[in-house]
């Protein structure tokens, strides 16, 4: 696969750590798919970046949660795009609230946006991966999967879940020359943290010893990596980017 151009598919990346990875993949030379939601503006801005490097771009609005829209996205990726070899499942959401207030629809929303979206991109990517026997799925979790936190059973059980179905299906295609592996990210400093109270944001970074919250670069870099051929002989790992947040957990 050295020799040829991969075309990767990253999940939510018209803005935050997805655009960061998206960005980072085309500066390693991979065309790429241009996952969104809603955000159409972003995505496209992504694209023109992408093909101002000289890379291949394409947008492509999809609700990742609907395994009938996953599937029709893959169909139609392939037919415009090409076979996906990386696939980047980083689409997600919060709806946090404590446990005896969370409401059902609360928890159905985060699982469904969060894990069951893993799922069902995953499915499809690696119908064509076993083919071509080469595929690269990098799969965004988080540290709270790792310590837990209060407020947010829901996306905690969702990025839990994650780590669970990279393990299984690192275990189940790793012959197939298929790696997967995960991504637990820290405190990173997003449109999301950087809106945090300046009181929450402090006590965010007590817990990290490094003294400072991570980029989206930092996570690109990594996704980046193992995305390529070089990272052949590591898959079903978690590997946590936390400026040292869990090095005790």
């Amino acid at each position: 696969m050295e020799n040829k151009t991969n075309i990767a598919l990253v999940t939510g990346s018209g803005r935050g750590i997805g655009r960061s990875i998206a960005l980072e993949l085309a500066r390693r030379g991979h065309d790429l798919i241009i996952n969104y939601s809603r955000s159409k503006g972003p995505a496209e801005e992504v694209c023109h970046l992408i093909e101002a490097a000289g890379r291949k771009a394409m947008p492509y609005q999809a609700d990742v949660s609907d395994p009938s829209a996953v599937e029709e996205m893959f169909k139609s990726v392939s037919k415009e795009m090409g076979t996906v070899d990386v696939l980047v499942n980083n689409a997600g959401i919060t709806r946090d609230n404590l446990l005896i207030r969370m409401k059902n629809e609360q928890w159905h929303e985060v699982l469904q946006s969060n894990l069951s979206s893993v799922y069902y991109c995953t499915r499809e990517a690696v119908k064509k991966m076993i083919k071509q026997k080469w595929g690269r799925i990098v799969n965004l979790a988080s540290v709270v999967a790792l310590i837990g936190n209060p407020g947010q059973v829901n996306y905690v059980a969702s990025k839990a879940g994650i780590i669970g179905l990279t393990k299984s299906v690192a275990r189940e295609y790793a012959s197939k020359g298929i790696t997967v592996n995960a991504i637990a990210p820290g405190f990173i400093s997003t449109e999301m943290t950087d809106a945090l109270p300046e009181n929450a944001r402090n006590a965010l970074l007590s817990q990290v010893p490094a003294g400072r919250p991570g980029t989206p670069e930092d996570i690109a870099k990594l996704a980046g990596f193992l995305a390529s051929a070089d990272s052949s002989y590591i898959t079903g790992q978690v590997i946590a980017i936390d400026g040292g947040m869990t090095m005790c957990s």
